[in-house]
């Protein structure tokens, strides 16, 4: 006589059909993660490679920046580029008296030898011709003797002459280039481009006519 032996099988069905969801979550969370650290990066690039807010501080760039108004830093083109002159720059000098992000306007580039005597500014012997309103300056400074530039170095000034710490003096010196934080590129409130503030009548026209 023959017996038959009957075979139960304990099997979670309800487990087996939980796993296409569970394993969905996990995707999700995990895509979830990745977007956020990419947000992250990509604030943190924006930050530190690209462009920065700051505030003028002080009266030394009156005429073109005032005390508060607020600006953005291009800190990603002189990645490419050299700062030229004329263009207005944010540095920050570290071992110097300020350790905050100072802003002024280039002068000497590197190389160049200068000296203000006679009311004027000298390049390499030549007068500079400068497209902004300025006045004339009383304090020459350490420019009084003729200053030579090393090959990483520049000659800042503050577009308020009499009224600026800049490189005529110890106290800021020649910037290097490592110090620059970037260009000084847009005046938030009222809206502008820096390089377009405080130019002379006859650049303004010179401008318009191109």
């Amino acid at each position: 006589m023959s017996r038959k032996v009957l075979i139960v099988m304990d099997y979670d069905f309800e487990k087996e059909s939980k796993r296409p969801l569970m394993m969905k979550i996990i995707r999700e969370i995990f895509i979830w993660a990745l977007e956020i650290a990419g947000v992250i990066l990509l604030a943190y690039f924006i930050v530190n490679y690209t462009v920065e807010k700051t505030d003028m501080v002080g009266v030394s760039m009156e005429g073109t920046l005032f005390d508060g108004e607020s600006i953005i830093i291009n800190k990603f083109s002189y990645r490419f580029i050299d700062p030229k002159r004329f263009d207005v720059i944010v540095f920050k000098q570290s071992g110097k008296e300020h350790s905050y992000y100072n802003i002024k306007r280039i002068i000497g580039l590197p190389g160049e030898t200068l000296q203000f005597k006679d009311g004027n500014i000298y390049i390499n012997d030549t007068i500079l011709e400068e497209p902004m309103n300025v006045e004339p300056m009383i304090n020459y400074g350490l420019a009084v003797e003729p200053i030579t530039l090393e090959e990483n170095e520049y000659f800042v000034l503050g577009d308020n002459r009499n009224n600026s710490e800049d490189s005529r003096f110890a106290s800021i010196g020649n910037i290097r280039r490592e110090e620059i934080i970037g260009k000084a590129f847009i005046r938030l409130s009222p809206f502008n481009f820096i390089d377009k503030l405080n130019l002379r009548q006859e650049i303004i026209d010179e401008e318009s006519k191109r």
